[in-house]
């Protein structure tokens, strides 16, 4: 080969010896701290006619989260507009079947990690091969954490023309998985049922079985259907699946239109599209049948007797029993039933109060008015004024004397009032037994609901109604005599010990000046009933008026306070050297790096959770192997009844507090430790994980 010829060729040759450009299955990036959006194509060459997956890929960083169609409480659900060639056509967007995001009192539906959104376009059949086809694409989407960002892109795709398609080996994975995750028909006959802001989803079919099924979830196809926020109790017997929905007050749906999401019993998840017109009224799902519930709540009250809020009531208990001694039987059935019906009546008042806030809206849940400073207040000068009483700084009823003319003080109104106060101040624990059964009660129909508080309390007033059932056993009773004087005395320390706790309660709810008008409040009653005692002892009169109208006075004073502790901005939790504070965002963030993560739901006013704190969470065994095992400890202070950790605590079908949830890494959900807490258990849930 002549040298000229050579010179020129050899460019020429070597260009042909190198690659050629291959074509853009995915587009160039759009990339932000927060994500990374492409457009991808399922081809990497495309025919005439075809029909032509295209997508938009989002990868998300750890903590933050896009949305899907049905945004849920809040957001907006990604938006793509595609630019084609003329005769090309699009679907619209396959969406994946979503999680449900909680955050603060609001619940999202959407995607964290990476999502892909598939949409079909149809090529026209005039393409010919050898040529290029460039798909451009407009897109919008919202990243959201503690914050949320929208975000936008445009984007370009260019494919070459083939006689036949080529799949991508890049894309078609991320597409296949994709398809997986998308909603399939249902292969069960399914109907639905809704009226009085409640609706249900009954599915029948084999296969739907307890040891199939883990859980089920229904997402609306449209907002404003349902409350997010509320649990979807599930009803699961061989061959029938009833799901509990709550209805948003205004909604007056024709059908029930989604996706209801199935995990099995091995943590696979399916999705399957559901459309099922309402026909007839919503049908009882619940966690637990009625009267499984209702066992568990007579278990639970009587297991509260011994729990550590109940004990102050127990003086009082005590002091009630020894002033039985000798009594005839009438009037130990007497006494007995007087206090059984105050536990029945305080129950119910609580039970029928939380259905009606309930209904009107409001998330509330057991020992829901320890959340408000007011309260608290109240019930430390309540205490006090038992504990003043108790001192015999001023008596109700008789003046105080020995034996028998001891023995007839209180009488029934007495015992009423005792269970009454055991109730109230029964509420801040959580005993064994009673969150599963509050749980399922609190989604149950108004009459379930208050025959599952009423069982709480007849197992609560079990040991004193025993009495009223056998007379005979307080033959076993000490004899009345000037013994009780001192014994009376001596039980108002644990009132006054009550009261200080209380005091320190409301110092964590409303700070230094909440303490102020809390003690400013006790102080104006303890001198309002010292005159009142001093007026009973001087006799009745003139002296006597003036007593009454002292103490009158004075909790008329008190009562006043009241409003401005209700006003009191919330004090910042305090800080735990060796815990974080919870946050949706945050758990979910640890989650997603693969962290175990250790959530205590908690409360200054749960005196449970204060044990197990210090019995358990803070020992040093357990505090070695949260360190050991590099578990995030978060903890949940609903001491001022934050509305996130209610989503939360519902979220895990509970009402109160305390909670204990354990995420081993890449676990679908998290492992629930019991009530009451001990080392063992504690390591024993780590070594699971």
């Amino acid at each position: 080969m002549p040298r000229r010829l050579s010179f020129l060729l050899g460019p020429l040759l070597l260009g042909l010896a190198l690659p050629m450009p291959a074509p853009a299955m995915e587009s160039a990036a759009i990339r932000s701290p927060r994500a990374t959006a492409t457009l991808l194509a399922d081809s990497a060459a495309v025919a005439p006619g075809q029909v032509l997956q295209l997508g938009l890929r989002l990868r998300l960083a750890p903590g933050w989260h896009s949305y899907w169609r049905n945004a849920g409480d809040a957001g907006a659900a990604p938006e793509l507009t595609l630019d084609l060639p003329e005769g090309a056509s699009a679907g619209p967007i396959a969406w994946p079947a979503p999680e449900r995001i909680p955050y603060g009192p609001l619940v999202n539906y959407g995607y964290t990690g990476e999502v892909l959104l598939p949409v079909p376009v149809t090529l026209p059949a005039s393409l010919a091969p050898g040529e290029v086809l460039t798909l451009r694409a407009e897109a919008n989407w919202l990243v959201c954490a503690d914050v949320c960002i929208p975000e936008e892109g445009t984007f370009s795709l260019t494919l070459p023309v083939a006689e036949a398609a080529a799949p991508s080996p890049l894309a078609a994975p991320l597409f296949e998985a994709a398809a997986a995750a998308l909603p399939r028909p249902l292969p069960w006959p399914v109907r639905a049922g809704g009226g009085a802001g409640r609706a249900s989803l009954t599915l029948e079919g084999t296969g739907l079985t307890p040891t199939a099924l883990q859980s089920a979830f229904f997402f609306p196809a449209e907002p404003g259907l349902l409350d997010n926020t509320a649990p979807q109790p599930m009803t699961l017997r061989d061959g029938r699946l009833t799901l509990g929905l709550t209805l948003q007050p205004d909604a007056v749906p024709a059908a029930l239109e989604g996706t209801l999401v199935l995990h099995d019993g091995g943590g696979q998840r399916a999705a399957f599209e559901i459309s099922a017109p309402l026909a007839g009224p919503a049908e009882a799902a619940t966690a637990l049948p009625l009267w499984q519930a209702l066992l568990l709540a007579l278990a639970g009250g009587l297991i509260l007797n011994l729990m550590p809020c109940v004990f102050p009531v127990l003086a009082m208990k005590a002091m009630a029993l020894a002033r039985l001694g000798g009594a005839a039987r009438g009037e130990i059935r007497w006494h007995a039933a007087a206090y059984t019906a105050g536990v029945l009546v305080s129950f119910g008042a609580i039970g029928g109060l939380l259905v009606a806030l309930r209904a009107a809206g409001m998330a509330v849940g057991w020992g829901f008015q320890f959340t408000e400073p007011a309260f608290v207040a109240a019930m430390a000068w309540l205490v006090l004024a038992v504990g003043l009483n108790l001192s015999g700084v001023f008596v109700m009823g008789r003046a105080v004397g020995a034996g028998q003319g001891l023995a007839g003080r209180g009488g029934a109104l007495g015992a009423f009032a005792t269970g009454g106060l055991a109730v109230l101040l029964a509420t801040p624990c959580t005993a064994p037994f009673m969150a599963a059964a509050l749980g399922a009660a609190l989604v149950m129909p108004p009459a379930a609901t208050m025959a599952v508080f009423l069982a709480l309390g007849l197992g609560l007033a079990a040991p004193y109604a025993l009495l009223g059932l056998a007379p005979a056993l307080a033959r076993a009773l000490p004899r009345p005599g000037a013994w009780m004087e001192r014994l009376r005395q001596a039980l108002a320390f644990p009132m006054y010990a009550t009261a200080a706790w209380l005091v320190w309660v409301l110092a964590l709810q409303a700070g230094p000046d909440g303490v102020l008008l809390g003690l400013a409040g006790a102080v104006v009653l303890a001198a309002g009933f010292w005159g009142l005692g001093l007026a009973q002892r001087a006799g009745a009169g003139r002296g006597r008026i003036a007593g009454v109208t002292a103490a009158g006075l004075a909790v008329l004073v008190a009562l006043a306070l009241l409003p401005r502790l209700s006003a009191a901005p919330a004090v910042a939790a305090v800080a735990d050297a060796q815990a974080e504070p919870w946050s949706a965002a945050r758990l979910a963030e640890l989650r997603a790096a693969g962290r175990p993560v250790f959530v205590n739901a908690t409360a200054a006013w749960c005196i449970t959770c204060q044990v197990n704190d210090r019995v358990a969470l803070r020992a040093a065994a357990v505090q070695d192997a949260f360190a050991a095992r590099n578990v995030a400890y978060l903890k949940a202070d609903w001491t001022r009844g934050d509305p996130a950790i209610g989503a939360m605590l519902r979220e895990q079908g509970r009402e109160g507090v305390p909670l204990y949830l354990f995420w081993a890494p890449g676990a679908a959900a998290p492992v629930v430790l019991p009530q009451i807490l001990t080392e063992t258990l504690v390591l024993e849930a780590l070594r699971g994980g």
